[in-house]
C-alpha cells in the first residue's frame, strides 16, 4: 500500500488511508496469539487495539496537525476544537477476542458539533463504507440508498446492545414493537448501520453505545437518506448513548413507540 503525500490528502482520503493501515493490523492480529488485557470498565483491549489507534492517528495528524484527535485507546489530543477526529480503532474487540468477524474501524470528522465525514471500514468482511456531508455514501465505492419501506409491518429491525432500554419503561413498548415488525435480527456493531444505509434492513435500536461508536455511522446513514437520532428523538451529540437508526419514513412511527424511554 502506498503511502499519499500528506500535503495532498482531502479529509475523506486521509480517514480512508488511516483506516486501511488499522485493517492490516487488525487482518494481522485477528488469528494470532495475544494478551487480552482488562481496562477498568472491564471491557478488553489488545495489541491490535493499541497499534491500530497509534497507526490512525499519524496518518491523521500528519495530514492535518492542527486538528484534534479523540481516540477509544489513548484518549485526546488537543489541537483545533472545531475539528477533532473521533476514533474507535477496534470497534468490537469482544468480538475480536472471541475470534468472531463483527469488528470495526471508526473514523469520524467531528467539526461544529456534528461528523461531516465518517469511514467505518471492516477488513474481515472486506468492506468500507464512508460519506462526507453533502457528498452520498458508498460502500465499496459503490453508492449507498436506504430502503422506500414506509410500513412496519413490511419492516426488518436490528438491535444492538440494549440493556439500559431493558431496565426502562419503555421496554415493554419495545416488546409490542418487535411484535409488528416483519423481521427482528441483531446484526448489531457497524453492521446493521451498513445494512440500513444499503437499502437491506429498515430500522436499528441500540442503547447502550458512545460517540466514538457511531460518530461515523451517522454521517453514512444520513447521507444514504436515512435519519439518525437517540432514542428520545434527539440530534445526536458528544454525549449520545442511544440510537435510533432508521430509513427516514419508519422514525416516527419507531419514536412513537418508545415515548416512554427516557435515558
Amino acid at each position: 500500500m502506498s503511502t499519499p503525500d500528506p500535503s495532498e490528502m482531502t479529509e475523506l482520503r486521509a480517514a480512508k488511508h488511516a483506516a486501511e493501515r488499522a485493517a492490516q493490523i487488525i487482518q494481522h492480529y485477528y488469528n494470532a496469539a495475544f494478551d487480552i488485557e482488562t481496562k477498568s470498565d472491564r471491557s478488553p483491549v489488545t495489541i491490535a487495539d493499541r497499534e491500530a489507534e497509534t497507526a490512525i492517528r499519524e496518518v491523521l495528524l500528519q495530514a492535518f496537525p492542527d486538528y484534534g484527535f479523540y481516540g477509544e485507546e489513548f484518549g485526546e489530543v488537543q489541537g483545533d476544537a472545531s475539528n477533532v477526529w473521533l476514533v474507535d480503532p477496534l470497534d468490537g474487540t469482544k468480538s475480536f477476542v472471541r475470534r468472531y468477524p463483527f469488528v470495526s474501524t471508526q473514523i469520524a470528522l467531528w467539526r461544529d458539533g456534528r461528523s461531516d465525514v465518517g469511514v467505518s471500514s471492516a477488513p474481515l468482511f472486506d468492506e468500507i463504507a464512508c460519506a462526507v456531508r453533502s457528498g452520498g455514501a458508498f460502500l465499496n465505492d459503490e453508492p449507498m440508498q436506504v430502503s422506500d419501506v414506509g410500513s412496519l409491518r413490511d419492516a426488518t429491525l436490528s438491535a444492538g446492545n440494549l440493556g439500559t432500554l431493558a431496565r426502562s419503561a419503555a421496554w415493554q413498548a419495545y416488546g409490542e414493537l418487535v411484535s409488528e415488525v416483519h423481521r427482528i435480527r441483531g446484526y448489531g456493531d457497524f453492521y446493521h448501520y451498513h445494512l440500513l444505509a444499503a437499502g437491506k434492513i429498515d430500522v436499528v435500536v441500540e442503547s447502550d453505545v458512545n460517540i466514538l461508536d457511531i460518530a461515523a455511522l451517522q454521517v453514512i446513514v444520513e447521507e444514504a437518506g436515512g435519519r439518525f437520532t437517540d432514542l428520545c428523538g434527539r440530534a445526536v451529540t458528544r454525549e449520545t448513548t442511544s440510537v435510533l437508526a432508521t430509513n427516514g419514513h419508519l422514525h416516527d412511527q419507531v419514536l412513537g413507540r418508545l415515548k416512554a424511554f427516557s435515558g
